[in-house]
């Protein structure tokens, strides 16, 4: 069973210095039929003006990913953590028990072009944790990469989830399959060109909710980028 979410079908809000679209509900955008998919609690597709971002804030029981399409984010939180995020890292911010952060795109000139992903915890009241990890080198020998997951090991980023993430991006047109579980579920995010999962086509924006397969096959056209994730 696969259900495509348009990219047109999803929610829109313009702040001026920020122009987001939402996959779920989120914030003033409420749709009763899009909540969120298995863990997947939030996709937003954010475009953050130059000098613009998100001042501190607080979040808790909810795992954020941040990943870097264009541009660059710069992140300071209550834990002590300062960074700047850029394409090719990927970042988990486990709000846990209580975490205040801020979000701000420090380019002068550009904006900032990314996805932030919430995942709801194993648990609630977990001690906060920050992981950033760099996936530029693993992308270039192998377009297709294990990036987030709940065991974590070398090279990839650390969640409290029973969940993982995947990652691709190829300048050139290719394909891959995975072994799926009939009992788990699945979704893709395309963030740029053309891919097909197990023969559905997607274009930039569109997402798709994937269950009840044994096998997810993947192809996509030159200059593709999307992201998978693996949920119960």
């Amino acid at each position: 069973m696969i259900k495509v979410r348009k990219s047109n079908e999803r929610g829109h809000a313009d702040h001026g210095w920020l122009n987001a679209r939402h996959s779920f509900s989120f914030a003033d955008y409420y749709d009763p039929e899009n909540m969120g998919y298995s863990v997947l609690r939030v996709i937003n597709e954010d475009r953050v003006a130059a000098g613009a971002g998100f001042p501190t804030h607080s979040h808790q029981n909810m795992e954020i990913i941040t990943y870097i399409i264009d541009g660059a984010l710069e992140h300071k939180d209550s834990m002590g953590n300062s960074a700047v995020i850029k394409p090719g890292e990927v970042q988990v911010m486990s709000a846990g028990s209580g975490v205040r952060h801020s979000e701000f795109n420090p380019l002068t000139n550009h904006q900032t072009h990314l996805l932030q992903i919430w995942i709801l915890p194993s648990k609630d009241g977990l001690t906060p944790m920050y992981e950033q990890k760099s996936i530029s080198e693993a992308l270039a020998k192998n377009c297709f990469v294990h990036a987030v997951s709940e065991h974590g090991r070398s090279g990839i980023v650390t969640i409290h989830q029973d969940m993982n993430m995947y990652v691709a991006k190829s300048e050139q047109a290719g394909n891959k399959n995975l072994e799926a579980s009939m009992k788990r579920h699945y979704w893709a995010q395309v963030i740029k060109g053309k891919v097909k999962v197990n023969g559905v086509e997607l274009t930039a924006g569109d997402g798709a909710a994937i269950a009840e397969v044994s096998e997810l096959k993947f192809d996509w056209q030159p200059s593709s980028e999307f992201i998978v994730f693996d949920l119960p």
